[in-house]
């Protein structure tokens, strides 16, 4: 798929993985959708690289479907899709207090919100972009019948889950999951899906750590020893989307690391 002058839509890319990945297609021509839940963060960077912004939460259906009408009105079918929108934090299965001795189960609730965002919200992004996919005419015909790419986004954790990463981890293995499906689903469609699982990334949710802390994760990481750059991401991106025989894979960009359990 070409980038430049194509319509496309990244979904979390107010910041992070998802800001670079934004900014990157927008350089290389890309018309460029933000949906995002930061306003002002995702107002500004639409602003700075000449996009749009749509406000949406990835949980609410119509919110969705109401920004891929916003996106389309403006640009044009979105032939690129990249899903990036995703949430974490720790989340251990049963805690035990270390002062009262209580054991506490998770809540459910927790369990089911990483899930709703991180696993159906994808889905939801990927089944209502490709149903617009469907319905637009191929772009090259005279190359491969290639109508549109899908690329989303995992975690390592998918297939090294630590410890407090029960929810997480089972929400980025069920995208990594749907990865060769979907590609099978949409294959005489000519629609194309990748799964970028990546490492420890140095985005504003890790911001939040101690330095200490992003000390000890930039030193776990074997060659380069420090934390992955958001760039990387969107070069990986980039290389997804102009590679037309990259289809159905799971990429783990990691700097070689295997997480250890806690």
């Amino acid at each position: 798929m070409n980038i430049t002058s194509t319509s496309a839509v990244v979904t979390g890319g107010a910041s992070g993985l998802g800001a670079a990945t934004a900014r990157l297609l927008a350089a290389r021509g890309a018309r460029v959708a933000i949906f995002d839940q930061d306003v002002a963060g995702g107002e500004k960077l639409a602003a700075d690289i000449g996009g749009i912004f749509c406000a949406v939460d990835i949980t609410s259906q119509a919110q969705v479907e109401a920004a891929f009408d916003k996106s389309r009105a403006a640009h044009g079918q979105e032939r690129i899709l990249v899903n990036c929108a995703g949430i974490g934090g720790p989340n251990k299965t049963v805690s035990r207090d270390k002062d009262t001795g209580e054991i506490r189960p998770l809540a459910v609730e927790r369990f089911e919100r990483v899930i709703q965002v991180n696993l159906i919200g994808t889905f939801r992004a990927v089944s209502l972009s490709a149903a617009g996919m469907f319905a637009a005419p191929v772009t090259d015909a005279d190359a491969d019948g290639e109508r549109g790419v899908i690329i989303n986004t995992a975690s390592i954790a998918a297939q090294d889950g630590q410890m407090g990463q029960v929810p997480y981890s089972a929400s980025k293995a069920g995208v990594a999951g749907m990865t060769l499906p979907l590609a099978r689903d949409f294959m005489a469609e000519g629609i194309r899906v990748n799964t970028i699982l990546p490492g420890i990334f140095d985005t504003p949710m890790l911001a939040r750590a101690a330095p200490h802390v992003r000390a000890a994760l930039a030193a776990s990481v074997p060659f380069p020893r420090r934390l992955g750059d958001a760039d990387e991401y969107a070069a990986v991106v980039a290389m997804l989307v102009t590679t037309r025989y990259m289809n159905g894979e799971c990429i783990r960009l990691d700097g070689g690391l295997r997480m250890a359990p806690r």
